[in-house]
């Protein structure tokens, strides 16, 4: 996704790392890039917000539930190896 206007961090990068600026799991100054992005970006904003009522739905069913550890890390490790390859082949099609 693009909105067709240039920004200093791609949409498809805010987008694929939304989780974790939600989950406050990225580096502050990470936050504050994607936050940045979402202030002057209409397009990302409105999928930013669609991603937090999904999150919000998922609590609410999922109560107090906590996904165990080595799992949650797994995804960590997993989400973070698309967002370095989406990044990767961002950067190629842009070459």
């Amino acid at each position: 996704m693009s909105c067709g206007d240039p920004h200093e961090t791609h949409c498809r990068e805010v987008l694929a790392e939304v989780y974790l600026y939600l989950d406050l799991e990225c580096a502050d100054e990470r936050r504050e890039r994607i936050r940045h992005h979402l202030d002057e970006c209409g397009p990302c904003l409105r999928e930013y917000g669609i991603e937090q009522e999904v999150r919000a739905l998922v609590a609410r069913c999922c109560g107090n539930e906590t996904a165990p550890a080595q799992l949650r890390e797994r995804l960590r490790v997993r989400l973070t190896e698309l967002v370095v390859f989406e990044t990767a082949d961002s950067r190629e099609l842009a070459d």
